[in-house]
């Protein structure tokens, strides 16, 4: 087979010209298509199930919902976990599906329980699901504020913060939406504008009204009723009642009671205080020690991070001329940073390897028209692999891109090119002569057929290692799949191109004089391995202890050594938690939560800019009480680690040598 293959590739060395110029258009076209992200996504398939419940203590909230939307999610065909969460304000239901499961039929199963599950809630509530995002879709954070020097703001920083959210939900959110990829704009902090009435318990005892006659006035009052339609003069009219209140000052004034004949009734204002508030908050959120209106894009699950990044950057700056006079977007966080900066690095290490591979052919194989024809394997190889990644859905990133090894991918191609040299500049030496293009392809067929088979072994023999790796499942496998096929992609690709390709290339490059004798370096390696190489025959027992000794010298060093589950990533950010009492109340936990970011600013000015996340989001994808604050600080020049190995003291000692670098 391997026979037949060479013979048919120096046959039809046009088609086969022909065939990788194609390859390397395919692989430019794959190249500008494949997804680029900062390292794969190991969220599993999950679809949550959201109930806001309000006035109920998380105990009642267990008993009343969660509980009841278990049940009724159990034995979904395809589930593998199901998990939940009750706490002030939210109930969550989490189901988690198998790998190979459809996120839209899984999710089209929920709702149609939830249908079931909706009758036995509390009346009032409506469970809701989750966005289809993943763990790390949280690709953009902007605060919504007003400019220092803005003219028409609020005076009181409440007043600019229920103002600013109307802005964020009515004008930001609406068009942020329609980006594609985008599955949901998340918001945190701000009061939410509503009109609340305040019922007076002394004047409701006082004039005999109850909380449920003030409720149902109100609801009353609250909606358009319609009356059908009527045909005056050829024309068809539609009747309505226009009953609808439509400010406080029209509901302070529904009457409540009547006493009597041109006796003044009883108002709304009469027993409560009607005017302008905010809904109860279960989060809120900082930006540079003060308290703000912060923003986050949540991208599509399976979407390329790093293009719908630039799709919010640039839909925010569409956004900036319809916001109002004063008011600004600030971009905090966008994971095109990370990306761009983790792709750069993979991109200069593989640059790299492949100017040290093409030097090292040059020094050593003694023929520079054969080490650029085995140079040409390197781009071609990758070029290939980076195809069936685009045709596979793997994405590039660290895992994917940098386990490439081109001293790997060039072992076919170096053994039949090196073998062709050879072969040359024997059959030279036999005749005496330069030789024919009819002699040049028997020598060059010859020479292919004799390494082709081992060759090919040897390239399949590495391939294999990498297969164990594909039967790998849950998170370990997310991880670490991208960079077995990347691998096996290329692998194969260097292989189709030893067999074909390189053949072809040496018959047509492969002209005139033709040397088989070692070059210099090689002769220098060998004058040293010759008598190093005697000892050792002599002393073989010992040199066979010596590499026993050294093996087991390495078990013991192996299980020794510290382990990492990915590569450290300079993002140049630090992920922190401050996590305070459980009782703590929101006001209090926001106090020290905009202390704490001023003091850092102050004390380590190598922080360039702080943000944080208290308590509940408006969207619970991340659901955490009001005790807790996510906060991110970005720093000048001392890169992060990432948010999970990121240490105390390693953070400490980061910002301190930042600090005392800064004039």
């Amino acid at each position: 087979m391997i026979d037949k293959i060479l013979e048919f590739a120096l046959r039809q060395r046009v088609f086969v010209l022909l065939g990788s110029l194609a390859l390397f258009g395919a692989g430019i076209w794959a190249a500008l298509r494949l997804p680029i992200d900062a390292t794969p996504d190991i969220t599993n398939v999950q679809v949550q199930v959201n109930t806001e419940v309000k006035g109920l203590a998380p105990e009642e909230i267990e008993k009343l919902v969660t509980f009841p939307i278990e049940m009724e999610m159990s034995g979904i065909p395809g589930m593998t976990e199901l998990r939940s969460l009750s706490k002030t304000g939210l109930s969550q239901v989490t189901l988690v599906f198998g790998e190979d499961a459809d996120i839209f039929r899984a999710r089209q199963l929920v709702s149609e329980r939830l249908l079931n599950a909706a009758e036995e809630l509390p009346s009032g509530l409506t469970p809701k699901l989750a966005p289809i995002t993943t763990g790390l879709s949280d690709i953009f954070y902007y605060v919504v504020d007003y400019a220092p020097d803005a003219k028409d703001k609020p005076a009181t920083r409440a007043e600019q913060l229920m103002e600013l959210k109307l802005i964020h939900d009515f004008v930001v959110k609406p068009s942020l939406r329609t980006v594609p990829g985008i599955a949901e704009v998340n918001a945190s902090g701000g009061y939410e504008k509503q009109i609340v009435v305040q019922a007076r318990p002394d004047a409701l005892l006082a004039t005999g009204v109850t909380f449920k006659d003030l409720t149902d006035i109100i609801e009353e009052n609250v909606e358009n009723a319609g009356g059908g339609s009527v045909q005056i003069g050829g024309e068809q009219i539609a009747i309505r009642a226009d009953s609808r209140v439509q400010s406080s000052d029209e509901i302070g004034s529904l009457p409540i009671k009547f006493r009597g004949a041109g006796s003044k009734p009883l108002l709304v204002r009469d027993v409560a205080d009607v005017g302008i508030g905010s809904s109860l908050r279960t989060g809120s959120a900082t930006h540079n020690g003060k308290e703000a209106v912060l923003g986050a894009a949540l991208m599509l699950a399976g979407e390329n991070s790093r293009i719908i990044a630039h799709r919010v950057a640039a839909k925010l700056e569409e956004i900036k001329p319809k916001l109002p006079s004063g008011v600004t977007i600030t971009t905090v966080y966008d994971r095109t940073d990370l990306v761009d900066r983790t792709i750069a690095t993979v991109e200069k290490n593989l640059f790299e390897g492949a100017i040290f591979v093409v030097v090292v052919l040059l020094g050593l194989l003694g023929n520079w028209r054969a080490a650029l024809i085995v140079s040409l394997a390197i781009p071609l190889s990758f070029l290939f692999a980076i195809t069936g990644m685009v045709k596979f859905g793997v994405s590039g990133n660290l895992m994917s891109l940098g386990a490439v090894d081109f001293g790997l991918i060039i072992d076919g191609a170096v053994v039949m090119v090196e073998n062709i040299v050879r072969r040359l500049g024997m059959r030279q030496h036999e005749l005496h002569r330069t030789l024919t293009l009819e002699e040049r392809l028997h020598a060059v067929l010859a020479a292919a057929k004799e390494v082709g088979r081992p060759m090919f072994f040897g390239v399949f023999i590495i391939t294999v290692v990498y297969i164990p790796i594909l039967s790998l499942t849950g998170i370990e496998g997310k991880m670490f799949k991208p960079m077995a096929l990347t691998v096996i992609y290329a692998l194969v690709g260097a292989l189709i191109l030893s067999l074909t390709l390189m053949p072809v290339l040496c018959s047509y490059f492969l002209r005139g004089k033709i040397s088989e004798e070692d070059n210099f370096i090689i002769r220098s390696a060998k004058s040293i391995y010759r008598p190093t190489l005697n000892v050792a025959l002599r002393l073989r027992w010992f040199f066979v202890g010596g590499a026993v000794a050294l093996f087991a010298l390495a078990v013991f060093v192996f299980g020794r050594l510290g382990a990492e589950f990915v590569p450290q990533l300079d993002e140049g950010s630090f992920a922190t938690f401050m996590i305070r009492t459980n009782s703590i109340g929101l006001d209090a936990s926001l106090e020290l939560q905009e202390r704490g970011e001023k003091l850092l600013r102050e004390k380590f000015p190598g922080v360039t800019h702080t943000f944080s996340r208290i308590g509940t989001a408006e969207v619970a994808t991340d659901p955490m009480g009001v005790n807790v604050a996510r906060r991110v600080r970005s720093l000048k020049k001392c890169p992060a680690r990432p948010m999970s190995s990121s240490t105390p003291s390693a953070r400490h000692r980061c910002s301190k040598s930042n600090s005392s670098a800064m004039p």
